[in-house]
């Protein structure tokens, strides 16, 4: 087996499992308006039948949507066309003509399996083996989660049981601790049953996943050697040979192409998460600066509303400086404004009153 047949067996198990692709091939194409036979490359999947200029993919010409009210049916040779069959949909009908029996034969065998699938509902024979092999793990998984959380369980209470003979009274405390080692040696085999018996579940369930993956190995394998023996056939045409090889080396640099473009990717992510790390640390650290302002600028509002009440006891010695009265100003000895209106009549009752009292004195 060469290398080239192995990228070959490869690239169609990948279609066939990944892309569910059934079937794929050159055949004859009647038009609907010009009536002329063209070759198209045919690409058969559970729904659909999509045709293309050329075996690339690349220039598509048309789908032929499959559904339960479709039909396919043999016809006879005409217009010097053999190996004919028609498709009937229900607004077109769609003839094609195959290269040689064998093939009209595949195609029409491929597409009656893939509208039987659709009329009884059913998915493509690749999609419901993954779902079962998805089941089966998702089954084991349960499993396995059933059994650790059963032996949390068991852990747990053998840890009350200590807890509790902790808290006994002293003079009970010998007998109870002789029940409790029996409780506790009967708790211990209990474990080491059940330790053993998850010892032997999951040694059984290894065996079943490495049969299963044996199974699965050789189902491969014997896909690979019939798709090997049809390779092996179609390499007789030099000519489909050499077509064959150039989309492979075409497709294997595209391939390389795109893994270094996700590793690019990747590298940009991981550096994008690292910036947004260091902004985040930066917001925390002028989050912490902007506490520390608002505790000093409370601390600094305290003590100015301390000196202010200060000032305001000795009022005659130093005034506060604020926006003074849109009225007219009074002048003082202190100078101008600097007594409010109810301040200075405060002011002349206090001299007024000290004068009253100095005749009285006397």
């Amino acid at each position: 087996m060469t290398r080239q047949t192995l990228s070959m067996g490869i690239g169609e198990v990948f279609q066939e499992l990944i892309l569910d692709v059934l079937k794929q091939g050159y055949m004859m194409k009647k038009g609907h308006k010009r009536k002329n036979w063209t070759e198209r490359w045919f690409v058969l999947r559970p729904n659909s039948l999509s045709y293309y200029a050329c075996e690339d993919l690349v220039e598509k010409k048309g789908d032929i949507i499959l559904d339960p009210t479709c039909c396919v049916e043999s016809l006879p040779d005409k217009e010097g066309k053999k190996c004919m069959f028609i498709i009937k949909c229900t607004d077109k009908s769609f003839e094609i003509s195959a290269s040689d029996i064998k093939k009209k034969q595949e195609w029409l065998q491929a597409i009656q399996t893939c509208l039987q699938l659709l009329r009884l509902g059913l998915p493509s024979p690749h999609r419901e083996a993954r779902l079962r092999r998805r089941e089966l793990r998702q089954r084991q998984q349960t499993e396995e989660d059933d059994l650790a959380e059963r032996m949390k369980h068991l852990q747990a209470a053998n840890e009350n049981k200590q807890r509790q003979l902790e808290g006994m009274r002293k003079d009970r405390y010998r007998l109870d601790l002789k029940r409790e080692k029996m409780v506790r040696q009967q708790m211990e085999e209990q474990v080491a049953q059940k330790s053993s018996e998850l010892e032997q579940y999951l040694l059984r369930v290894r065996e079943l996943e490495d049969m299963y993956r044996r199974l699965e190995e050789a189902l491969e394998d014997e896909k690979q050697a019939k798709q090997d023996e049809e390779a092996m056939h179609k390499l007789q045409a030099s000519l489909l040979e050499e077509e064959q090889q150039r989309a492979l080396l075409q497709t294997e640099a595209e391939k390389q192409e795109l893994v270094a473009e996700q590793r690019l990717k990747e590298r940009e992510l991981q550096a994008a998460m690292l910036q947004l790390e260091k902004l985040e640390r930066e917001r925390l650290g002028a989050l912490e600066q902007y506490q520390e302002v608002s505790m000093k600028l409370e601390r600094a509002a305290n003590k100015t509303k301390t000196w202010k009440d200060k000032v305001a006891k000795h009022e005659g010695l130093v005034r506060l400086i604020q926006p003074g009265h849109k009225g007219p100003q009074r002048i003082t000895n202190w100078g101008p404004a600097s007594f409010t209106d109810v301040e200075l009549e405060l002011r002349k009752k206090s001299w007024q009153e000290r004068k009253n009292q100095g005749p009285l004195a006397q």
